[in-house]
């Protein structure tokens, strides 16, 4: 029983997309940090220069002795923006650039619309109907 348990496991983690799944886990942690470094050391310390201190998480308000810290809101707001900012430009736009110029000359077929297609294929089977009788 045990035997058929550790060859189960064995199964499960030399199957292909495990692999796989375990090497983008990995790279993507690597590569959060790369963005996050990034983010923080670049384009935050420029877009405090153009536009002040961009820390805003002192910002809050009181409402019946509640304390609502929206300024730490604000910051993860500012942060989401820029770290999407980061990977759409230097991550998705050219690895978009990449893939076209892989695929320049490669002409792909369009996917037939399914009634075009069911179309196509009654007129083929009016043309052999119409054969025999024009042999006569």
């Amino acid at each position: 029983m045990l035997r058929e348990m550790f060859q189960g496991f064995r199964q499960f983690l030399l199957r292909g997309n495990v692999v796989d799944l375990a090497v983008a886990v990995v790279i993507g942690g690597s590569f959060t940090a790369v963005v996050n470094a990034l983010v923080k050391d670049l384009i935050t310390p420029l877009a405090a220069a153009i536009g002040g201190n961009p820390d805003f998480s002192k910002l809050t308000f009181r409402l019946n002795n509640s304390v609502f810290m929206y300024g730490d809101f604000i910051n993860t707001i500012i942060s989401f923006l820029i770290v999407s900012g980061v990977v759409f430009f230097f991550v998705v736009q050219p690895v978009n650039h990449l893939v076209k110029l892989a695929n320049r000359g490669k002409v792909k077929e369009a996917p037939k619309d399914p009634q075009l297609k069911l179309l196509e294929e009654i007129r083929d089977l009016l043309k052999e109907r119409q054969e025999p009788s024009d042999k006569k």
